[in-house]
């Protein structure tokens, strides 16, 4: 404690700055997972053999690989092709991995509606495209919150992998902040004490977001 706290008041602006890159990464990189992640779930649920079949590849892969393996891949593989920045390379790595996780969180909500409504809806007239993106969609969104809060949660910790490409976010600061001053106990500390706070206030802001939408009473209601 008695280098802890000075080093704090030392490094506090250097490692906000570095919280909001963390979180400005994670942010992208699931906006991008989120519309990948919707693609593959509408891909395992198609009636077309070698569609569910691609989509089935994809996700084995990515979940049967370690994500460090992946980021590697990408920066020296097809990042090299197209000259991705540190950013874009992260950004795109965190998105495929996350993009097979929340493949299977919207697989599962969408084929948790009941198949009735989906009959209604086609019995009102509704072609198939539009009673998905009215009916299943909205209700399929709503249950999908809470598995997607803890996918961004998760996203946001193995955002620090991505410090290894030399993108400046908490992990590589809180490293290089222990080679300068040789606290090493009291830079990944600081850096822990940064993570922590930021995976409290995102817990805080999804636990909001689903009792504004009353998510609980909507998948009770189904």
């Amino acid at each position: 404690m008695a280098t802890f706290l000075p080093l704090l008041a030392e490094t506090w602006f250097g490692f906000l700055k570095a919280a909001g890159l963390t979180v400005q990464l994670t942010a992208v990189s699931l906006g991008i997972a989120i519309v990948i992640g919707l693609v593959f779930a509408f891909l395992r649920i198609s009636e077309w053999k070698l569609l569910r079949g691609m989509a089935h590849l994809y996700i084995t892969l990515i979940r049967g690989t370690p994500l460090i393996l992946q980021i590697m891949v990408l920066y020296f593989g097809i990042a090299k092709l197209i000259l991705l920045s540190d950013f874009w390379a992260g950004a795109l790595a965190l998105a495929i991995h996350n993009g097979a996780y929340i493949a299977e969180i919207f697989r599962g909500t969408i084929q948790s509606i009941e198949r009735g409504q989906m009959e209604a809806a086609r019995s009102l007239g509704m072609s198939y495209p539009l009673a998905m993106r009215r009916v299943v969609l909205p209700q399929a969104f709503r249950r999908a919150i809470p598995p997607l809060g803890n996918q961004f949660i998760i996203g946001l910790k193995d955002s620090s992998l991505v410090g290894l490409l030399g993108y400046q976010e908490l992990y590589l600061l809180s490293q290089s902040t222990a080679a300068r001053t040789f606290l090493q106990f009291e830079s990944y500390a600081i850096a822990g004490l940064y993570y922590l706070v930021l995976v409290l206030f995102f817990t805080f802001l999804v636990n909001k977001l689903e009792k504004r939408l009353d998510v609980d009473k909507a998948g009770a209601s189904v």
